[in-house]
Formats: C-alpha cells, structure tokens, sequence
C-alpha cells in the first residue's frame, strides 16, 4: 500500500504541474497581450514588461491552483479507474479511506503552496508592482518620449521628438498645444530637455521657434527663442505616494496588529478579518477540491462507458461550493466575530466527501461494481 500511495502521489504531481502550467499559461496569455500595449505603448522596455508580469504571476497562480488540484485529482482517479487499478486495490481489502491518503497527501501540499502565496507572496508582489508602478508613472522619458512618434499625453497636446540621445538631449521637438479652444500654440526646437525640480517638470527647447494662432482674428504670430521653459507636469498624472492597502498586508502584520492594522489603513476590523482568514480559507478549499474529485468518482466505480457523468457531477459540485465564497463575504465585513463561515465551503465540502467515502465503503447503491458493470 505505502507503495500504491507514493505510485499515485507522483502521478497527481505530475499531472498537478501539467495542469497547472497550461491554466497560467493561458491565463498569463491573455494578462500579457493587455499589459503588453499599456506597457510598451508607453515607451517601456521588454525588461519592464517581464517584471510587470512576474510581479503578477502569485496572483494568477493563486486563482489556477484549486482547478489544477481538481483536474489532477479528477484525471488520475479516472484513469486508475479504467485501468481497474482502483478495483484491483479495493479487492485486496483496501478500503476507499484508506484509498484516498495519498489524494489526501496531494491535497495539503496544494494547500501548503496556496498557503505560501497567499500570506507572503501575493501580498509583497502586489506591494512590489504597485510601487513599481508609481515609479514608471514618474518616469517622464520612458512615459512621453519615444523616438520617432507623435504622441498625445493629454487632451489638445501632441508632442514628437526625432531622436532621444543617450544623455537625455531630445532633438528636433516638436510640441503642438491646443488645449485653449481661443488660440493654438506650436513649438519647434532644435535640441530640448527634461528638468525635474521641486515644483514640477519643465520642458527646456533651445533655439527654436514659436507660432500662436488667434482663433477669432485668424492671426498668425510668430517668435524666435534661444530657449524657452514649457511646463508639462500637467500633462502627465502620477501618484504622489503609494496608497497602503488592505491585500499588501502579510498575515504575520494581520495577526499581530489586528486593530493596529484597521487604524492605520482606516478600514474596519470585519475587512481585516475577512482578509485574513480568506487566505486560511482558500488554503482549506484546496484540499477539498482534490477529495472531491476523487470522491466522486471513486462511487461511479468501474466502468467500460466511464465516469462522465460522475465528473460532471464533481464539476458541479466544485461550481457550487465556490460561488458560496463570493456570497458569505459580507456578513464578515459588516461584524469580525463571524469570520469562522468563511470556512463553510470547506467544511460542507469536507462533509461531503466523507458522506461519499462512507456511501462507496458500505453500501452498493449507485455503486457499479465489476459484475453489474460487464
């Protein structure tokens, strides 16, 4: 048996990684083409492209974990199933508990790792990726100039530089604003700079030359210029400083300084319950999604037609017990003392998994055994 446990143990972990890595893949997919277009769009570099992904990587493998569990958990039972590997144990005495150590094995390592994500990883990388992203908003060169294109950082201002050098010197400018409906200013330089100072961020031109038309009159100005300040803090909009939230707190901050923590983000103490035992609680589900697959199919027994309509019932199940996540959130926001129903999916789902187990070990019913299945 020990033997049969670790067989099995290693099929669930490789089937575990396969699956988990084609759901991030997709996912990830699908994440990059839109960051790829807001990051590159903006003059960013393929590094910081790589960054921002790998900064949200915890968060996306936190959402794919129980479905990787549960696909592990449903394809190896099935496949032991067909291949009357599970048959040929429960026939030598095995009993369905004792069958499902090693899924239950599977199970908290996928807790263990869904456990490390969510109190330490995604807390810090999404702290990381926010900072990171004031920083690329503070970024004057890589957000507004790009070599060679004609960009609009705000309504009514087009801007364009033909060639950024490697000491920041932007040659041939030119800055078209056209925000006061009652007259349109274009300016032309030959060389120009970016100078950041207490105030703001100015845009120095040198030797250029500046048009104003009147809107109402039509008339044209003209003015040469050795060099000239053109102020473009307005034009682009950072943050300040970066905002403390809720989720980029670790859960060793959580319970330590519990009201603490509810002060200084000035949130209540129901939000920084559900915060916390959220993450214990995603923990739990993991286990469960891989006793329910395992479970469920382990009633439909052996069969030459399959399980199909056991994997579906799984499917449901699973379905079922993580909506209720989304709606027993509440409650705990509006009073912390009821924190212990965010676990209520785990525990209907551990229930329901002993209800199974018990059902296949001592009663026939909706059990097809070998005789009845041939």
């Amino acid at each position: 048996m020990v033997r049969f446990d670790r067989y099995m143990l290693s099929q669930l972990m490789w089937l575990f990684g396969f699956f988990a890595l084609v759901l991030v893949a997709v996912f990830w997919i699908n994440r990059a083409v839109r960051l790829f277009d807001r990051l590159i769009g903006d003059g960013q570099t393929a590094l910081v492209f790589l960054e921002f992904s790998a900064l949200g990587l915890p968060v996306l493998i936190t959402r794919v974990l129980p479905i990787a569990t549960f696909a592990a958990s449903v394809y190896v039972t099935n496949r032991l199933s067909n291949e009357s590997e599970l048959t040929v144990m429960m026939s030598t005495g095995a009993s369905p508990w004792r069958l499902a150590r090693p899924v239950a094995v599977f199970g908290l390592i996928s807790a263990v790792m869904m456990s490390l994500l969510s109190h330490a990883l995604v807390p810090i990388a999404s702290q990381q990726l926010a900072e990171r992203e004031v920083e690329i908003s503070k970024n004057i060169t890589s957000r507004l100039l790009t070599e060679g294109e004609f960009l609009s950082p705000a309504n009514g201002v087009t801007f364009y530089t033909r060639r950024v050098d490697q000491d920041g010197v932007l040659r041939d400018v030119f800055l078209s604003d056209r925000r006061n409906p009652k007259q349109r200013m274009i300016y032309t330089a030959s060389e120009a700079y970016l100078v950041r100072n207490t105030s703001g961020t100015s845009l120095i031109m040198l030797d250029g030359l500046a048009q104003r038309l009147i809107e109402e009159t039509f008339s044209l100005s003209t003015a040469k210029f050795q060099d000239f300040s053109f102020d473009i803090t307005s034009l682009i909009k950072t943050e300040k400083q970066i905002v403390e939230r809720l989720p980029y707190e670790t859960s060793n901050h959580l319970l330590t300084d519990w009201d603490g923590t509810a002060e200084r983000l000035g949130v209540s103490r129901g939000m920084v319950a559900e915060e916390l035992h959220s993450r214990f609680a995603r923990a739990a589900f993991c286990l469960v999604t891989a006793l329910i697959g395992f479970a469920t199919l382990l009633v439909g027994g052996y069969s030459r037609f399959g399980v199909r309509r056991e994997i579906l019932f799984a499917f449901v199940l699973l379905v079922a017990l993580d909506s209720m996540r989304g709606s027993i959130s509440g409650p705990v926001l509006g009073n912390a003392g009821m924190w212990p129903i965010l676990y209520t999916p785990s525990m209907l789902g551990g229930l329901i998994v002993c209800g199974l187990l018990w059902w296949v070990s001592g009663g026939r019913l909706f059990r097809r055994t070998v005789q009845e299945a041939t």
